[in-house]
């Protein structure tokens, strides 16, 4: 079976203040029952538009989307159009990759990154492209030198075509900086109560046995800009602690766990301890003490509290990486592989 990977990194920005947008495009072949061109849209998480080589139309995700036809009456449309000429560029720098690495056959991936993220108490902004293929990273733009960074040597020769052609780095330039930033904050301005929203988690200590870590699992918050850790005594610890990712609930929210190993220490020490929970845009942390009472040890009743959220997880994955591969209405350069 294959398997879909997300080659970009994700950005936790835990506890601040910015804003991100991008566009995940992804090219295929290979592989049965799934389009050969997937391009989706992300606002701060939140998917804002999908187009696919089945539809061949870009459509909006959100409701709140169809507020910028009152400004662009020909937005979606001229959205389609992008999505029709960005399908075609992706497939031919697929089928190029596919030469420069030397394998035609099986499946195969070819992905682009694209966008931007603005701190909205500061101002600063910085830009994104990259490209992937077949679940690695192929080349990317610096967004502090303007150049190509190419960490495959099959890439070297497109790094050195792009970083020549000046005039299209500038565009890239201006558009990452200045053009998808003006789109994100009118998109975050039309999704106010959905993109600037705040949800807080629920938070559980779970342990499948006596001897097993305690883990403090919080899920069902949003943004994904959170933080959480074990302190004792009112001081954050790290021995012994072993922190997981953030990772995403089918229903838009997120979950995270910190587990913590106390085979050492004392069950009469354990009320020392607590879970702390912090999410960007809330001042009150959440916290959950350590007591043999709060916690959850039965297997079956934990298994009931992970699951579906590890369901939801796998199934998150084809839309994460049908979703996580879109594309921007706004003209960004069509750099031929």
């Amino acid at each position: 079976a294959f398997t879909i990977i997300l080659i970009f990194s994700v950005l936790f920005l835990a506890c601040s203040e910015q804003l991100i947008i991008y566009y995940f495009y992804t090219a295929s072949s290979g592989i049965e029952n799934f389009p050969s061109y997937v391009s989706v849209g992300l606002v701060d998480d939140v998917q804002i538009s999908y187009c696919d080589s089945r539809t061949n139309e870009n459509i909006p995700k959100q409701d709140w989307m169809n507020k910028v036809n009152s400004e662009y009456p020909d937005y979606w449309k001229e959205e389609t159009e992008t999505c029709l000429a960005k399908q075609q560029l992706l497939k031919d720098n697929l089928e190029i990759a596919k030469l420069r690495f030397n394998k035609t056959g099986g499946e195969h991936i070819y992905q682009q990154m694209y966008g931007c993220e603005w701190d909205d108490e500061t101002g600063k902004v910085k830009g994104y492209d990259e490209f992937g293929y077949d679940g690695e990273d192929l080349i990317r733009l610096d967004p502090k030198t303007q150049e190509w960074i190419a960490p495959k040597p099959q890439a070297v020769n497109t790094k050195h075509k792009w970083d020549h052609d000046r005039n299209a780095v500038d565009h890239e330039k201006f558009y990452l900086t200045q053009t998808c930033v003006e789109w994100l904050k009118k998109y975050v301005n039309y999704g106010k109560r959905s993109v600037m929203r705040t949800v807080r988690p629920s938070v559980s200590l779970l342990q499948k046995s006596s001897s097993s870590p305690v883990g403090c699992f919080a899920t069902g918050f949003y943004p994904d800009r959170a933080y959480m850790f074990w302190r004792k005594d009112g001081e954050e610890i790290h021995d012994g602690v072993e922190k997981g990712e953030i990772k995403p609930n089918n229903d838009g929210t997120f979950q995270m766990n910190v587990d913590i190993d106390l085979s050492s220490v004392a069950t009469g020490d354990w009320i020392k301890y607590e879970c702390v929970f912090q999410l960007s845009g809330v001042n009150e942390d959440m916290t959950s003490r350590l007591e043999k009472t709060r916690i959850l040890t039965n297997e079956p009743n934990i298994t009931n509290v992970i699951i579906p959220v590890v369901v939801a997880v796998a199934v998150l994955g084809l839309i994460a990486v049908i979703g996580f591969i879109i594309y921007k209405k706004m003209n960004g350069e069509k750099w031929i592989f």
